[in-house]
């Protein structure tokens, strides 16, 4: 037998006794991939993937169901039971749909000229046997689709979570409807399956499903034969991402025995089919073995570029163990730059799977030889840095992108490298970027966050002037009310319709972003222009409520008003209401306490706001999750709230409810996350919250202390330091901090700041049970 390596770490680890197994396992060994792949309506869904990735890699190679909806955006639901192929990209945490490109599907079912007609009757009682949602399998117009009923009758499969295993860089599941046993592994460039086949005598087959969608529309697929090994193609689509171009190379370990090549359901006898419902059932000789291997490559240029990604793996040939390792080698090395000791095996194994999950997003877009589809959907070039895709900076600006910065500098620095390139090739920065396309998706222009951040912390090489152009064009856009920011000083409500308290508030912390590399390049008119923009988010505080409310151009207030409504599109906040908004002047702590009415007002509203009913008002608020009182965290608003009664004197307070945050909504479940994933930001907030810190503002490079969970944190800088964090005495009672000393001096302020980090050192808490 050739089951993998990951069967005998199990079987080392099993037979020792629980501490000494904890302390010899590596960080690698405590990641559960399938944490966040769970969740209901409303609670919250992680919308994660189970399946194997590489740190920032172009493959994301992993199981799909089949469903079509926002319980899919992932293509896995953990409460599902049937598989319907396995893809080679899928979006991470997104509240979203897309992807899934390249779905392949072996079988040993017979494989028949016209199998895409099924009848629908037929279809309900599967559906009816199975215990399925027949809404999961329903496209978004309401009709079940061909592509759908062919794989829920013909090739799908059941499968038993007893059945399925999960590791960073590794998945295997037993397809019990046809007892195939599939494994998956990838490298930075290339996917790899192993199909065992334990019906051998029952035929082995591989279905490649060109026309599988997840919200989105094919609209052109191709695949060319060019040896009984290797094939190549394309899938083009429409989503999320406008123009989605996969170009793929396919080799498998085996000659194919025959291939028969469908289009809109009918056979085409020749070595080519286009048409965007094209399929290709490889059939196998099944006395040669009951192993089959297939490599995929994928490129968002060409067959051609496809082709040179499948090469960087020609010295593994098709040693699917080689592989594994080498991602097991790589996933280690980057987890193991944070070492902790602790005896909590269950908080150890959330921190590792955090720290796996900030490290999968963005991916890498640009190919071995450095081209991609750029923003024109044309072919660019990135020189000297790699190209990454999948921004999404509504979320990742908070914390993610500041971890990044800290443990990832070189990736944050190609980050900033995409971003220009796209301002390069459109003028414009990205919001929502997704596969060379604007995704559009959400508000502010955090590109400046990310940007000053990286000026200020001296991270990369830019021209700095170049930067700054690019900054103050995107301010100056006409984009989701910014013409009337600009005019009113603060978004008018009865102008823009929605999320106009979001809006002011996050343009105007972006502002303050732009004049500190205005500051940097010594620019004093632009500097106090964005200062006094990043001042305009005062406009829409009223006084009665003490929180934050939409305004009319005329200056009167917006009615209706209640604060804890929180429908989606509501005219106050973007997947919120103004309880979870009213706390975000990250870069303007001072004013935003003094319009608090001190720092007895902040603290009073702060305890207002984690401590009154979690109720909410309004339909569609499926957003707004994670509720500790008015409180959000299953939404990225909310990540800093806790942290800011540190600015008014109550430490106690930050420590008391960022532990119960950190011990109530993340658990070691595949309902483990109370919120979108949300491509490493939900994450990220769990990494620096359980090393005891936080950047509440993620530019001005502040570390805010919380809660500290481990009794050691020893964290490998890239500048080769060390900065090591000790929790002395701490224990589930010991939650507070007695007395903090950096480098054995003790801090008269909660907070480290990045170049002490960067200096090395240690920062050591003295926990205790009391708050004083």
């Amino acid at each position: 037998m050739k089951y993998i390596v990951i069967f005998i770490l199990f079987l080392a680890t099993a037979c020792q006794s629980p501490d000494k197994a904890l302390k010899e396992q590596d960080p690698v060994d405590f990641v559960n991939p399938f944490i966040g792949t769970g969740g209901e309506m409303g609670v919250g869904f992680g919308n994660m993937f189970p399946g194997a990735a590489y740190p920032f890699g172009m493959i994301q190679l992993s199981p799909d169901n089949g469903g079509h909806s926002w319980m899919y955006c992932a293509g896995y639901r953990y409460a599902d039971s049937t598989i319907v192929g396995f893809s080679h990209t899928h979006l991470s945490g997104t509240g979203v749909a897309d992807f899934c490109d390249i779905s392949l599907m072996p079988t040993t079912k017979p494989i028949e000229k016209k199998y895409f007609v099924q009848e629908d009757e037929t279809v309900n009682k599967i559906i009816k046997e199975r215990g399925l949602n027949p809404r999961g399998f329903i496209r978004r117009n309401g009709h079940p689709g061909p592509f759908d009923k062919h794989f829920l009758l013909k090739y799908s499969s059941g499968f038993s979570h007893d059945e399925e295993k999960a590791s960073p860089g590794y998945y295997r599941v037993n397809l019990k409807d046809d007892d195939i046993d599939v494994e998956l592994t990838a490298s930075e460039f290339v996917g790899m399956h192993r199909y065992r086949f334990n019906q051998k005598a029952n035929g082995q087959s591989v279905i490649l499903n060109l026309g599988f969608t997840n919200s989105d529309q094919t609209t052109d697929a191709m695949v060319r034969y060019r040896s009984p090994e290797l094939f190549t193609g394309y899938r083009f689509s429409t989503g999320k991402a406008s123009v989605q171009r996969v170009y793929f190379a396919m080799q498998f370990s085996r000659g194919v025995k025959n291939h028969q090549f469908y289009l809109n359901e009918e056979l085409q006898e020749n070595i080519l089919a286009k048409g965007k419902e094209t399929c290709v059932a490889f059939l196998f000789d099944d006395n040669e073995s009951d192993e089959l291997i297939v490599k995929v490559a994928i490129s968002s240029v060409s067959e051609e570029g496809a082709l040179a990604n499948l090469k960087t793996a020609e010295s593994m040939g098709f040693d699917f163990d080689k592989m594994y390792l080498a991602n097991r080698e790589k996933w280690n090395d980057e987890l193991s730059k944070i070492k902790i000791t602790g005896s909590d095996l269950e908080k150890k194994t959330i921190f590792y799977t955090s720290l796996y999950h900030s490290y999968i997003a963005p991916y890498r877009f640009s190919d071995v030889d450095g081209n991609y589809k750029n923003f024109n959907h044309k072919t660019g070039k990135a020189e000297d840095y790699t190209h990454y895709t999948l921004l999404s900076l509504w979320d990742t600006f908070r914390a993610l992108n500041p971890l990044l910065s800290l443990m990832q500098p070189q990736v944050e620095e190609d980050i900033i490298h995409s971003m220009l390139a796209k301002f390069r090739q459109t003028g414009e920065l990205p919001y929502w970027e997704i596969s060379g396309n604007e995704g559009g998706s959400m508000i502010g222009y955090h590109a400046a966050s990310l940007m000053a951040d990286a000026v200020n912390k001296g991270i990369g090489n830019y021209n700095l002037e170049e930067l700054f152009d690019a900054l103050t064009d995107v301010s100056e856009r006409d984009r989701k009310g910014l013409v009337f920011y600009r005019e009113f000083h603060y978004v008018p409500t009865d102008e823009e319709k929605s999320g106009t308290v979001s809006k002011t508030l996050e343009y105007a912390f972006d502002d303050w972003c732009i004049a500190q590399v205005a500051k940097t390049l010594g620019k004093e008119k632009e500097y106090k222009k964005y200062l006094e923009r990043s001042q305009y988010y005062k406009n829409l505080f009223d006084p009665e409520y003490h929180l934050f409310r939409g305004k009319n151009s005329d200056g009167s207030w917006y009615e209706p008003f209640h604060p804890r409504f929180a429908e989606y599109g509501n005219p106050h906040c973007v997947e919120g209401n103004t309880w979870q908004y009213s706390f975000f002047a990250p870069h303007d702590m001072p004013g935003l306490i003094e319009l608090m009415g001190g720092e007895k007002g902040m603290e009073m509203m702060l305890d207002s706001l984690f401590n009154q009913t979690s109720e909410l008002l309004g339909e569609d608020t499926e957003d707004v999750t994670g509720l500790i009182g008015q409180y959000a965290h299953g939404n990225e608003p909310s990540h800093h709230v806790a942290y800011l009664y540190n600015f008014v004197g109550k430490p106690e307070k930050t420590q008391y409810f960022t532990n119960k945050i950190i011990n109530e909504l993340y658990l070691n479940t595949p309902e483990g996350l109370c919120g979108n994933e949300d491509c490493g930001q939900m994450s990220a907030w769990y990494v620096f919250s359980a090393l005891g810190v936080y950047p509440v503002n993620p530019v001005n490079g502040k570390y805010w202390f919380g809660s500290p969970q481990f009794e050691k944190a020893e964290m490998e800088l890239p500048n080769g330091k060390t900065f090591t964090v000790i929790a002395k005495n701490i224990s589930s009672d010991n939650i507070y901090i007695k007395e903090a000393k950096l480098n054995g001096v003790t801090l008269e302020r909660p907070y480290v700041t990045y170049n002490e980090l960067q200096q090395g050192g240690t920062l050591e808490f003295e926990m205790t049970n009391k708050t004083k």
